[in-house]
Protein backbone atom coordinates (compact mmCIF):
# COMPACT_ATOMS: atom_id res chain seq x y z
CA UNK A 1 0.00 0.00 0.00
CA UNK A 2 1.36 3.42 -0.87
CA UNK A 3 2.01 6.03 1.80
CA UNK A 4 -0.78 8.30 0.51
CA UNK A 5 -3.31 5.45 0.45
CA UNK A 6 -2.62 4.56 4.10
CA UNK A 7 -3.98 7.87 5.38
CA UNK A 8 -7.19 7.85 3.32
CA UNK A 9 -10.45 6.48 4.57
CA UNK A 10 -12.39 3.98 2.51
CA UNK A 11 -14.82 5.45 -0.02
CA UNK A 12 -18.49 5.52 0.89
CA UNK A 13 -21.34 4.32 -1.27
CA UNK A 14 -23.50 7.07 -2.82
CA UNK A 15 -26.46 5.80 -0.75
CA UNK A 16 -24.50 6.67 2.41
CA UNK A 17 -24.11 10.35 1.46
CA UNK A 18 -26.46 12.99 2.87
CA UNK A 19 -25.84 16.02 0.69
CA UNK A 20 -23.79 17.60 -2.09
CA UNK A 21 -20.95 18.45 0.26
CA UNK A 22 -20.56 14.84 1.33
CA UNK A 23 -20.52 13.92 -2.35
CA UNK A 24 -17.80 16.50 -2.93
CA UNK A 25 -15.90 14.98 0.00
CA UNK A 26 -15.85 11.70 -1.91
CA UNK A 27 -14.67 13.49 -5.06
CA UNK A 28 -11.90 15.16 -3.05
CA UNK A 29 -10.83 11.78 -1.69
CA UNK A 30 -10.54 10.20 -5.17
CA UNK A 31 -11.02 12.79 -7.92
CA UNK A 32 -9.73 10.50 -10.67
CA UNK A 33 -12.40 7.94 -9.84
CA UNK A 34 -15.24 10.46 -10.11
CA UNK A 35 -14.22 13.11 -12.62
CA UNK A 36 -12.97 12.40 -16.11
CA UNK A 37 -9.53 13.97 -16.73
CA UNK A 38 -9.99 15.93 -13.45
CA UNK A 39 -11.97 18.47 -15.47
CA UNK A 40 -13.91 20.97 -13.41
CA UNK A 41 -16.28 21.33 -16.34
CA UNK A 42 -17.12 17.64 -15.96
CA UNK A 43 -17.54 18.15 -12.21
CA UNK A 44 -19.86 21.09 -12.90
CA UNK A 45 -21.96 18.86 -15.16
CA UNK A 46 -22.09 16.18 -12.47
CA UNK A 47 -23.24 18.74 -9.90
CA UNK A 48 -26.00 20.00 -12.20
CA UNK A 49 -27.08 16.38 -12.70
CA UNK A 50 -27.05 15.91 -8.93
CA UNK A 51 -29.32 18.92 -8.51
CA UNK A 52 -31.71 17.89 -11.27
CA UNK A 53 -32.01 14.38 -9.79
CA UNK A 54 -32.63 15.89 -6.35
CA UNK A 55 -35.46 18.00 -7.71
CA UNK A 56 -36.98 15.07 -9.63
CA UNK A 57 -37.02 13.02 -6.44
CA UNK A 58 -38.41 15.86 -4.33
CA UNK A 59 -35.31 16.33 -2.20
CA UNK A 60 -35.19 19.83 -0.75
CA UNK A 61 -31.52 20.73 -0.56
CA UNK A 62 -29.86 24.08 -1.07
CA UNK A 63 -27.60 24.15 -4.10
CA UNK A 64 -24.85 26.73 -4.38
CA UNK A 65 -23.25 25.64 -7.65
CA UNK A 66 -25.43 27.10 -10.39
CA UNK A 67 -23.69 29.66 -12.57
CA UNK A 68 -24.80 32.86 -10.86
CA UNK A 69 -25.43 31.01 -7.59
CA UNK A 70 -23.80 31.73 -4.22
CA UNK A 71 -20.51 29.92 -4.96
CA UNK A 72 -20.10 31.62 -8.35
CA UNK A 73 -20.94 35.05 -6.93
CA UNK A 74 -18.41 34.54 -4.14
CA UNK A 75 -15.81 33.30 -6.65
CA UNK A 76 -16.07 36.34 -8.92
CA UNK A 77 -15.18 38.55 -5.97
CA UNK A 78 -12.45 36.16 -4.80
CA UNK A 79 -10.86 36.20 -8.27
CA UNK A 80 -11.13 40.00 -8.45
CA UNK A 81 -13.49 39.90 -11.43
CA UNK A 82 -15.44 43.09 -12.00
CA UNK A 83 -18.40 41.23 -13.54
CA UNK A 84 -19.78 37.67 -13.52
CA UNK A 85 -18.41 35.22 -16.04
CA UNK A 86 -20.86 33.82 -18.55
CA UNK A 87 -18.55 30.81 -18.88
CA UNK A 88 -19.16 29.64 -15.32
CA UNK A 89 -17.16 28.94 -12.21
CA UNK A 90 -15.52 25.76 -13.55
CA UNK A 91 -13.95 27.51 -16.54
CA UNK A 92 -12.77 30.45 -14.46
CA UNK A 93 -11.13 28.21 -11.85
CA UNK A 94 -9.45 26.20 -14.61
CA UNK A 95 -8.10 29.45 -16.09
CA UNK A 96 -6.85 30.67 -12.71
CA UNK A 97 -5.26 27.29 -11.98
CA UNK A 98 -3.43 27.30 -15.30
CA UNK A 99 -2.01 30.75 -14.56
CA UNK A 100 -1.02 29.69 -11.03
CA UNK A 101 0.36 26.38 -12.33
CA UNK A 102 -1.62 24.30 -9.84
CA UNK A 103 -4.08 21.50 -10.54
CA UNK A 104 -7.57 22.90 -11.13
CA UNK A 105 -9.19 20.31 -8.86
CA UNK A 106 -6.85 21.31 -6.04
CA UNK A 107 -7.71 24.99 -6.56
CA UNK A 108 -11.44 24.20 -6.62
CA UNK A 109 -11.29 22.46 -3.25
CA UNK A 110 -9.19 25.26 -1.80
CA UNK A 111 -11.81 27.78 -2.96
CA UNK A 112 -14.62 25.55 -1.71
CA UNK A 113 -13.01 25.41 1.73
CA UNK A 114 -12.68 29.21 1.79
CA UNK A 115 -16.28 29.66 0.64
CA UNK A 116 -17.62 27.32 3.30
CA UNK A 117 -15.38 28.76 5.99
CA UNK A 118 -16.61 32.28 5.29
CA UNK A 119 -20.16 30.98 5.53
CA UNK A 120 -19.37 29.24 8.82
CA UNK A 121 -19.88 25.73 7.45
CA UNK A 122 -17.99 22.58 8.31
CA UNK A 123 -15.28 21.69 5.82
CA UNK A 124 -15.81 18.78 3.41
CA UNK A 125 -12.62 17.15 4.72
CA UNK A 126 -14.15 16.95 8.19
CA UNK A 127 -17.27 15.15 7.02
CA UNK A 128 -17.70 11.45 7.02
Amino acid sequence: MTESAKGRRAPRKPSELRDVYEFLGEVRLRPGMWVRRSSLQHLDSMLVGYRVASEIHGIDESFEFWNGGPFAEWLWKRLGMSYPSALGWAVEIERAAEIAEVPAMEMFFSFLDEFRSERGERQATEEG
